[in-house]
């Protein structure tokens, strides 16, 4: 099972490194190369790139996700 996810959100020029076994979230250059990179370019240009995740939602606040309510 995964331990870490590679997240971009619209808007968002970065992408963001979720270290779920640490808690953390950090940022993360893109890379410019390699698998990553061309998923990344793929983002950029408007496409959604899955792999390996089967749940995702961006709401606008935490608060939200706390009470069980998700953006319309």
């Amino acid at each position: 099972m995964a331990k870490v996810v590679v997240l971009g959100i619209p808007g968002e020029p970065g992408l963001w490194l979720a270290d779920l076994e640490a808690g953390t979230v950090s940022q993360i250059d893109a890379p410019a190369d390699g698998a990553l990179g061309s998923a990344n370019e793929l983002r950029t240009g408007g496409s959604t790139v899955i792999k390996g995740v089967d749940f995702a939602i961006a709401v606008s606040s935490a608060a939200k996700v706390s009470s069980g309510l998700l953006d319309p």
